[in-house]
């Protein structure tokens, strides 16, 4: 079982990754922002595990609060930039679905 200072530096550590990972999304480096998503989701199983069920209080309550507003700030502007990327990388692939359709349909 983790202490409530374990949890709070578990999240913190978390907020540090997810600051990574807008810089990644803002340098369009994708290969990093899936390593970083990786170490993130390594964070939340380790919160998973091995968190206690009580309740934080007090002033790591609010740290802890701090660091999940921080990471849902963080992940609104990652979602901001890769959205467009993502709807791109989806158009390319249906027109090149579609052209592969039509090459077999007329033989070219």
């Amino acid at each position: 079982m983790m202490t409530g200072q374990d949890v709070v530096s578990v999240y913190e550590t978390m907020v540090g990754i997810t600051d990574q990972m807008l810089d990644a999304a803002t340098a369009s480096d994708w290969d990093r922002l899936t390593e970083l998503e990786q170490q993130c989701a390594a964070c939340v199983r380790q919160l998973k595990e091995h968190e206690g069920a009580q309740p934080l209080a007090g002033a790591q309550r609010e740290r802890k609060v701090n660091a999940i507003r921080r990471m849902l700030d963080a992940d609104r502007q990652i979602r901001d930039l890769t959205t467009p990327w993502m709807a791109r990388l989806s158009a390319l692939i249906g027109n090149t679905s579609t052209e592969r359709r039509i090459a077999r349909a007329y033989g070219v």
